[in-house]
């Protein structure tokens, strides 16, 4: 390809509404321009890497045997009320209606269309296991898009499906798409972390998501680099140092506390508490119904946490007029001593985390205004109906497993793996005859991959001041030759000389043939990204060439006709450790 038949719209500048280095970049080498916000174009290096991206992901699916859809779109409303997705996925679907008035909505994902043909086809045990997939579009009505192609409202994501008689044939296919994904984001050259994740809305029993390490992440990691335990936060748990609390009172006892509204203020207040010996009581609804959730003072709630201790698909804290509708009192000055669904009607369930059990001599509120008791002891004067792991993890706590210190750090999520179990199945009547003839759900899974998201991360991980880096195995060039004066004839023969022969030899190279300088050529090599430029220049009166490793930012002369192999073997080198 010749650089002056490309459209490659490069910039000079950065785009001033550019805030992760990614989206930057993407747009000053002339990768993406935005149509709208979440809604982008693909020009034709974007278009390149992503293919590349699609056809590693398409190898390492049909390495495992699964088997190549493509579906619509566009899909009815019933099955999606089938599955009880439609009312939960919420304003996050884009939602339309036909000529005729019939309920649409475009695919988010495609769980319940891939099991609607299970179950019109699949009736019998030894059609298992299933593994579907497909590579395609997909939509969002995202309330915040944002940086670049991280956050959109349209996508291409690979979603898999597998279909099994048992969980064990689950756990098998679950295995399977592990270690293919391991295989596809290392082919992209990409460093990731497998993960311990919530299922969320998708639901099932477990789940694991694949991300990579940026600062551009909205995702909060937990790591142990000890014994390699990894998790997101909305799943982490941590060691909590042992409490040998001392004996409190016959019962608790209120205090006045005026002006006290927040856990700090009452660290502070004389005859106070430090934070770890407060009960944080935090009124949230839940699926509409009113719930007091207890935390210690120090705590941080996690209200993905609660979502999954609960079943609520829709979480929200609680409204001021509820807060004192529910309990008389305001924020600040709540509590759950003596509530019980029966002194207090607009309370449904009290749920706690596990770090308060057993602890005496605690600090909560009175449901009084500028009131307090102290002396609380959890198990006696709280009525707890749940116990869960509520809290948000902090970097230094201890490893669960081992107890070394954790890390916490960002990254973005580029794939995500579930066991659905029968979720699907059940809901919309997939059943298949075992080999006893029972007639039992199909157990399912479902494994996900946002392809530009692997090209973001790609380019979070690999730039510098100069522009992007490229994994050599998604580069959208492999090569970009360089001539540095077109005007002399004897460097432009040379130049498409070694172009020729480098794409007979199956190079993909990129022949910048513009009458540029030298530094403006260069330049651009480096925004975009080719792994090797070989520069065509006064060395040519030798039949030497200048070559340019794009990530060590190394130059080496070459003989001329060395050229071939010598980019060969790199590119060789480079692959075998992707």
């Amino acid at each position: 390809m010749r650089w002056s038949n490309l459209f490659i719209p490069t910039l000079r500048e950065d785009p001033a509404d550019a805030e992760v280095i990614s989206h930057r970049l993407l747009v000053r080498a002339g990768y993406i321009r935005q149509l709208t916000a979440g809604v982008y174009s693909l020009l034709p290096l974007a278009q390149r890497v992503r293919l590349k991206i699609v056809n590693i992901i398409r190898a390492e699916m049909n390495r495992i045997g699964a088997q190549e859809f493509l579906l619509p779109a566009i899909h009815p409303a019933e099955v999606w009320k089938e599955s009880g997705r439609w009312e939960v996925m919420g304003d996050n679907m884009f939602r339309l209606k036909d000529r005729k008035g019939a309920e649409m909505g475009l695919g988010m994902t495609h769980e319940e269309i891939f099991t609607s043909i299970a179950r019109h086809t699949l009736r019998s045990y030894r059609q298992l296991p299933q593994i579907w997939y497909q590579i395609q579009t997909k939509f969002r009505d995202e309330a915040r898009p944002k940086s670049g192609l991280l956050r959109v409202r349209e996508f291409t994501m690979k979603d898999a499906y597998s279909f099994d008689v048992d969980f064990a044939g689950l756990d098998k296919s679950f295995a399977d798409q592990y270690h293919a994904y391991c295989a596809i984001f290392t082919r992209c050259g990409l460093q990731f972390t497998p993960v311990d994740a919530s299922s969320g809305a998708m639901g099932g029993s477990k789940s694991t998501e694949f991300m990579v390490r940026t600062s551009a992440g909205e995702d909060l990691i937990v790591v142990c680099d000890a014994c390699q335990y990894s998790a997101n936060v909305e799943k982490a748990t941590a060691k909590l140092e042992a409490f040998n609390d001392e004996g409190g009172l016959a019962q608790p006892e209120e205090f006045p506390t005026p002006g006290v509204r927040t856990i700090e203020d009452l660290i502070n207040f004389p005859g106070g508490a430090a934070a770890d010996r407060q009960i944080k009581t935090l009124v949230y609804a839940l699926d509409g119904q009113l719930a007091l959730v207890l935390m210690r003072g120090d705590h941080e709630l996690n209200e993905t946490k609660l979502g999954d201790a609960t079943g609520a698909l829709d979480i929200r804290p609680a409204h001021p007029e509820e807060i004192r509708a529910a309990l008389g009192a305001s924020a600040g000055s709540l509590g759950a001593v003596k509530v019980t669904p029966t002194t207090h009607k607009l309370i449904t369930q009290i749920i706690a985390d596990e770090a308060l059990q057993g602890r005496r001599n605690m600090t909560t509120g009175a449901n009084k205004d500028d009131h307090h008791l102290r002396g609380v002891e959890v198990a006696r004067d709280l009525n707890v109906e749940k116990w869960a792991n509520l809290r948000t993890v902090k970097a230094g706590e201890k490893c669960v497993n081992c107890e070394a210190p954790l890390e916490v750090f960002k990254a973005v999520e580029i794939g995500h793996i579930f066991k659905l179990g029968t979720k699907y199945s059940a809901s919309m009547g997939a059943d298949v005859l075992t080999a006893e003839g029972h007639n039992v759900p199909i157990v399912m899974g479902s494994y996900g991959i946002g392809v530009e998201r692997v090209m973001v991360a790609a380019i979070e991980l690999f730039h510098d001041e100069a522009g992007i880096v490229w994994p050599i195995t998604i580069a959208p060039f492999e090569v970009i030759v360089t001539p540095v004066n077109v005007k002399d004839e004897a460097l432009v023969a040379a130049a498409e000389k070694l172009y020729a022969e480098l794409q007979a030899a199956g190079l993909e190279v990129l022949l910048d043939d513009r009458d540029e300088r030298a530094g403006v050529k260069f330049n651009d090599a480096d925004l975009i990204g080719v792994p090797y430029r070989v520069t065509v220049g006064k060395k040519i009166k030798e039949s030497k060439v200048e070559l340019f490793t794009r990530a060590a930012r190394q130059s080496e002369d070459v003989a001329l006709d060395a050229v071939v192999a010598t980019l060969k073997a790199k590119l060789e080198a480079a692959k075998s450790h992707a």
